[in-house]
């Protein structure tokens, strides 16, 4: 009989190496706020042993950031991140979802609803207004959320980039056929409205890497938002919508969202075919830019580190560019606080979880220039966090920084 994803539980032996990697144990101390207590739970729903509508149930497996720390540290090769998945599809099913998350979730279905929303959002970041906003309350963090997911800008690109000069242009030699991959860069929806520089960044980088990358229609939302809450079957939906427009379209498909790419890769269809870009960046070398000099403190998002186990490629990425120093700060492999709508639902948890971030990004020497993340909550979570402590560091994808080396270098014309 199929169990739906609880089975991946089946190896835990409640051996306890989980709790130091689990961010909400951390903050509460309760057993039942680490992945061993949440087994344990997600074990007596599937059994019947515990009611869906059980509080216990509902407020400790709500409470998990799903960022999935736990399994790289798991010496039993428990899929800890299937396991809630299934839990909390049943939880939903069972005992519905709560109106404002089903209001939000709906809004990311069709493209007619997120994408003027989206757009006035980054209409409104262009006003600066956001960022003079920007605090700890409610509203002056979420205007710090909207503000930390503009561009890099210059100013933030290093100490003494003022000083430095562009190198001339050189002419690109891309890779002949049939050497030169295709790959069909998957456009998402925050992605593609608030951070469609990461989008030209991938691009560009891409082809001076000598890929050609390519344009899809009728792709849509990845669907991460809503099997984060519960919602399998709009999650399915929207991840067979994506499936059937990238069919065929492409060698790979490249993403530079890694809560996209952490799902997109289980899409039975073209899941194999999914690569993060500093994956196809490192694969091709990359090769190296223009220096400049910068401290960047890299800090992996949980669903390109822990959920498709990329990790060395970004640093390879960063490696390219002669001058950045870069750095990986203690506890780095722990979560921001993010974790898609977390923070909308558990606010003093996600931000109890960001001040452990802010608080080793704020400690290190030397102070870094900019923190490097893949991830669009990860950027907006912890730029906010940083725009709350008024830290004068940027936030910024490691393409972008991949990307102005190769301005500086004049690759581009």
């Amino acid at each position: 009989m199929a169990r739906g994803g609880f089975e991946a539980l089946d190896p835990c032996v409640h051996c306890g190496f989980c709790l130091p990697a689990c961010p909400t144990y951390l903050a509460t101390g309760d057993e039942s706020d680490s992945p061993r207590g949440r087994i344990l739970l997600m074990r007596a729903l599937e059994r019947g042993e515990l009611p869906a509508s059980d509080p216990a149930v509902q407020e400790h497996l709500g409470l998990c950031l799903g960022c999935r720390g736990c399994e790289p540290v798991c010496p039993a090769g428990v899929g800890y991140g299937r396991g809630l998945e299934a839990a909390r599809e049943r939880l939903a099913v069972e005992n519905g979802i709560p109106l404002r998350m089903r209001v939000l979730l709906s809004g990311f279905r069709r493209q007619w609803r997120w994408r003027p929303l989206l757009t006035a959002a980054r209409w409104l970041r262009a006003t600066g207004i956001p960022r003079l906003l920007a605090g700890r309350g409610t509203f002056g963090f979420g205007m710090g959320m909207l503000a930390a997911s503009e561009g890099a800008a210059e100013g933030q690109r290093g100490r003494g980039a003022e000083e430095q000069t562009t190198q001339p242009p050189q002419p690109l030699k891309p890779l002949q056929p049939p050497q030169r991959r295709t790959a069909a860069l998957f456009r998402g929806c925050v992605m593609d409205t608030l951070f469609s520089h990461v989008h030209e960044a991938t691009r560009r980088t891409l082809e001076a890497n000598g890929y050609q990358v390519i344009e899809v229609s009728g792709q849509t939302c990845c669907g991460a938002l809503h099997e984060h809450a519960g919602d399998g079957v709009a999650a399915r939906a929207l991840l067979a919508a994506n499936a059937a427009a990238f069919a065929d379209q492409a060698d790979c498909v490249v993403v530079n969202s890694a809560g996209c790419g952490a799902l997109l890769r289980e899409a039975p269809q073209f899941g194999a075919t999914v690569r993060d870009v500093t994956e196809l960046l490192a694969e091709a070398g990359p090769r190296p830019g223009a220096p400049f000099a910068c401290e960047v403190a890299y800090d992996p998002p949980c669903h390109l580190e822990h959920g498709q186990g990329v990790r060395s490629p970004p640093l390879a990425v960063l490696a390219a560019i002669p001058g950045l120093r870069v750095t990986k700060l203690p506890g780095a492999e722990r979560c921001c606080g993010s974790a898609g709508l977390y923070g909308m639902l558990h606010r003093e948890m996600s931000l109890a979880v960001l001040d452990d971030k802010i608080a080793a990004i704020a400690a290190a020497e030397p102070r870094p220039d900019i923190v490097a993340t893949g991830n669009p909550g990860c950027l907006m979570q912890i730029g906010a966090g940083l725009l709350a402590r008024r830290l004068p560091i940027g936030v910024a994808h490691p393409v972008e920084l991949l990307d102005e080396s190769y301005r500086r270098a004049g690759f581009y014309r």
